[in-house]
């Protein structure tokens, strides 16, 4: 009897499709903006369209037309739905750039609008880049030069202008954006031609634009002083990660007159009597300032971003309304290889000086870098931002989830320093603000769980993080308590070794584990980690049990009293940090002191080795964690203790 034949899997699921049903949803690849075209990796290049952005899902020969923001155009777009509809497939999902193209053949985004406005959409063209979904097959795993393969395919059996394919071009991509921007183009797009399709924002798709140019929320407009109507200037905005408005500058509209009145008719509606803005512009004499609801968006291009996160030289080119004013924030400018950003040595994400010089970290711009902020060293605030934006992969776990208090130097640090618990005015790029529930009548405690936080808050001139001994959601009972080991300044740093050495013994004896890390500026910070079972009052009474025992046991070597008449030749064990509300600095924090050492953990073996609580400073910190190989604080994540009777009376409590 013959063998059956073994069934043959389809061309597709050889590429890596997959079968499904047709997807009720897409949501839209977005690119990253880059600084510069990757040296690496296989790309493929493609104009950027001036245009709206279409996604389009076809059902039984049935199109639906898309937008990035998820409203369905297919009623505003009749004649392209006619077109759409006569493709030759059943069913499929198509991702492209809907614009109208002048008579040099070129996308012109101001006559997209006013094809728009007047509802005259005949004179649409789509360009299709990539498709998602086709007979079946889910494609969105399929490498990227595959699918468009069997796009150009597709596309090249239709003979309906309206719909083309966007080619991608040979060139190296620096002589393709000197093309684009002679041609008045926006730029390009690049693309990894072994990725697969993944919605939302990523480094596999990356723009390079011949002007930084973006939308912004309309959140006012400037007038003529005692004028009943008319718009001088519209007021920019973008968001901020937690949602707040910034002031981002002004453009005039260049629209017709019967575009601006539809304009003014819509602001009127949207009036409001105050600032939508949290930083918002100074009055001008001769100007009346209109509030509006932040809803309409504008999409504007411009030379660069000043300091102060506003736009340099904007030109206004049209109204949007295809994207929702929600989702506006400021684009970030990364570097790119392999369609990821490029780490730096330290094996963090580098965002450094953009493609007109601006220097950006983690997304955070940095305004008077090169102000030095420690005359003794001439080290300079771009230093420090640096140090914050490369250590953050080390500090950011002991900082996550616990109150910060801040010292902020903006004077430098040999100027007045300030220190601070709450956000007051200026806002922190990515700050977290704890629930006020946590801290009753207080303002909000601030936590730094994200990277942008860290690198914001050395942007705003914040040179030490204190932590506090409890993490979020439970401020009432600490996960470790600190022994801050503060030296005699006469005594030599080899007793202070010895004696943190010693204390290290005595614990063991008490049957705690602990961990060491130089303060940074004179001595060692001892840490013992809890679980997280007794109150603040117990805890900073067994640490303050623990001083007075070591003081007991050791009186030439230790003092567990305040005071220097108490301390002479001595080191002070201060406990007083153990209670709710007080912070010791964080691991990794840099200190505000000439040369800005670093507060860095260690092994308790590595201490013979170590010269100075300040052996490790802002300019080799981060390599010292590169090249270090185990982490001497592993077992910290990992250490379960609690304090028991026994340890109390081994302290003398009762």
């Amino acid at each position: 009897m013959p063998r059956a034949k073994k069934p043959q899997p389809h061309p597709l699921e050889e590429a890596g499709a997959r079968r499904s049903a047709l997807p009720e949803t897409i949501s839209p690849q977005l690119a990253t903006l880059a600084s510069a075209a990757p040296t690496r990796g296989e790309w493929s290049y493609e104009i950027k369209f001036d245009g709206y952005r279409l996604m389009v899902r076809l059902q039984a020969g049935t199109p639906t037309l898309i937008t990035r923001g998820g409203h369905d155009w297919t009623d505003r777009m009749k004649d392209l739905k006619k077109s759409l509809a006569g493709l030759p497939v059943d069913t499929a999902w198509f991702d492209g750039e809907v614009v109208v193209l002048n008579s040099g053949g070129l996308p012109d985004f101001n006559a997209l609008q006013n094809a728009f406005d007047r509802r005259s959409t005949t004179n649409l063209t789509y360009f299709v880049f990539d498709l998602l979904y086709l007979n079946g097959y889910d494609l969105r795993e399929v490498p990227l030069r595959a699918r468009r393969a069997l796009l150009a395919e597709l596309i090249g059996e239709v003979s309906d202008d309206r719909i083309r394919f966007s080619e991608d071009f040979a060139q190296d991509p620096q002589s393709l954006i000197v093309s684009a921007c002679r041609m008045q183009l926006e730029g390009i797009i690049g693309k990894r031609a072994e990725a697969a399709y993944v919605s939302g924002r990523s480094t596999g798709w990356i723009k390079l634009k011949c002007l930084l140019r973006q939308e912004f929320v309309v959140g006012g407009f400037l007038r003529t002083k005692g004028a009943k109507s008319g718009i001088r200037a519209l007021m920019l905005g973008v968001h901020e990660r937690d949602g707040s408005l910034r002031f981002a500058g002004t453009a005039k509209p260049k629209l017709r007159p019967s575009q601006l009145t539809a304009l003014q008719r819509k602001a009127d509606a949207l009036a409001r009597k105050t600032s939508p803005f949290y930083n918002p512009p100074t009055p001008e004499k001769d100007r009346d300032y209109v509030w509006l609801e932040p809803r309409l968006v504008a999409e504007i291009s411009f030379l660069e971003w000043t300091p102060s996160g506003e736009v340099r030289h904007p030109v206004f080119h049209g109204m949007r309304d295809d994207k929702p004013a929600d989702s506006v924030t400021e684009e970030p400018v990364v570097d790119v290889e392999f369609g990821e950003p490029i780490p730096t040595q330290t094996g963090t994400t580098r965002i450094k000086p953009g493609i007109h010089g601006n220097a950006t970290f983690a997304g955070v711009r940095v305004s008077n870098a090169e102000r030095v902020i420690d005359t003794v060293t001439g080290i300079k605030k771009i230093d420090l931002v640096r140090y914050y934006d490369e250590i953050a992969e080390w500090a950011l776990p002991y900082l996550q989830d616990r109150p910060v208090s801040l010292v902020r130097a903006p004077s430098g640090i040999q100027g007045e320093l300030f220190f601070q618990k709450h956000e007051e005015r200026a806002k922190i790029p990515g700050i977290t603000r704890l629930p006020k529930e946590l801290y009753p009548n207080h303002q909000p405690l601030l936590a730094v769980d994200v990277h942008e936080a860290l690198v914001g808050l050395a942007q705003m001139n914040v040179v030490e993080l204190h932590s506090w001994n409890a993490a979020q959601p439970d401020l009432e009972h600490p996960d470790r308590f600190i022994l801050d080991l503060d030296p005699d300044p006469q005594l030599s740093w080899r007793m202070m070794t010895e004696a943190a050495t010693l204390a290290k013994v005595l614990l063991d004896e008490i049957g705690l584990r602990s961990f060491i890390k130089t303060s940074g500026g004179k001595g060692y910070h001892i840490v013992i980690p809890l679980t997280r079972r007794q109150g603040w009052d117990e805890v900073k009474g067994f640490s303050k049990a623990v001083a007075q025992h070591m003081a007991r046991v050791m009186p030439d070597r230790f003092s567990a009293v305040l005071g220097k008449k108490n301390c002479v030749g001595k080191i002070f064990i201060d406990y007083l940090r153990n209670g709710k509300g007080a912070s010791t600095v964080a691991a990794f924090s840099a200190r505000a002191r000439s040369g800005m050492g670093v507060s860095m953990p260690v092994a308790w073996d590595e201490l013979p080795a170590i010269g100075a609580a300040d052996q490790w400073t802002i300019k080799n910190a981060a390599h010292r964690q590169r090249t270090l190989g185990a982490d001497p604080w592993a077992a910290f994540w990992r250490c379960r203790q609690g304090l028991t009777a026994a340890m109390r009376r081994a302290v003398g409590m009762r």
